[in-house]
């Protein structure tokens, strides 16, 4: 996980992310076993089972735990691989480095908005549309949404229908966890904004749209990070 930047705290959220990953560790809990349940966490966290839910949802978006239904809440059988595969905590400057990941995802999402486009299908632009909504929703109501973020980000690319475009997954949720780490910004109401339009492209199969619609939504965030750190 990132340090908290500005000298702020992690959202709630991500602390008891991180709290939970310190259990699986510190009592070397090995693949396939079973978590505490979600009210037993809040108790021993001392948080609500809401934000229980949202730590939990968020470490099943980076491939740390998977929950089965009607079962419960599992150490993932490659627990950690996608959470950092590039080492990207060990980066000190973390404006440079969430400049560097939204230059990187410059270069890749558009793309990748573009094959969605040209190949997803409506189940998946359905789930798409539920995810925007998710995002929204926490958005109103000041919640985390981050693993909403990264979930939606997940299903665009993963409905390009190409192999290798899942593994590229770790950067693209790297560069939305550290962006969000960041303080609140209107910048970042605009690029929520921009998500419609680039589902609304995607549903439309226009390929160029939606990769105009992602590098919009990229370029918002660009500008508030460089807002933030001084640079108009």
């Amino acid at each position: 996980m990132f340090e908290a930047v500005l000298g702020n705290e992690k959202p709630l959220v991500v602390q008891v992310a991180d709290r939970i990953i310190e259990m699986i560790t510190g009592e070397n809990l090995v693949i396939g076993e079973k978590l505490p349940n979600e009210f037993e966490l809040a108790e021993e966290f001392n948080v609500g089972r809401g934000t229980v839910r949202e730590a939990v949802k968020l470490l099943v978006s980076r491939n740390i735990l998977v929950i089965q239904r009607g079962k419960g809440t599992f150490v993932s059988s490659s627990p950690g691989l996608l959470s950092d595969p590039l080492g990207l905590a060990f980066y000190q400057d973390k404006y440079k480095l969430a400049l560097d990941l939204i230059e990187i995802r410059s270069i890749l999402e558009p793309e990748i908005a573009a094959s969605a486009a040209k190949n997803a299908t409506q189940e998946e632009i359905n789930k798409m549309w539920k995810i925007c909504d998710e995002i929204e929703h926490c958005e109103a109501a000041h919640e985390s949404y981050i693993h909403h973020d990264i979930e939606l980000h997940k299903c665009i690319a993963q409905s390009t229908r190409n192999l290798v475009m899942p593994n590229l997954i770790p950067i693209i949720a790297a560069g939305i966890e550290l962006f969000n780490a960041f303080p609140y910004e209107v910048e970042r109401l605009d690029a929520l904004k921009v998500h419609r339009d680039l589902i609304d492209a995607i549903q439309a199969h226009d390929e160029n749209k939606a990769r105009l619609a992602m590098q919009k939504h990229l370029s918002y965030n660009k500008r508030s990070l460089n807002v933030l750190h001084g640079k108009f």
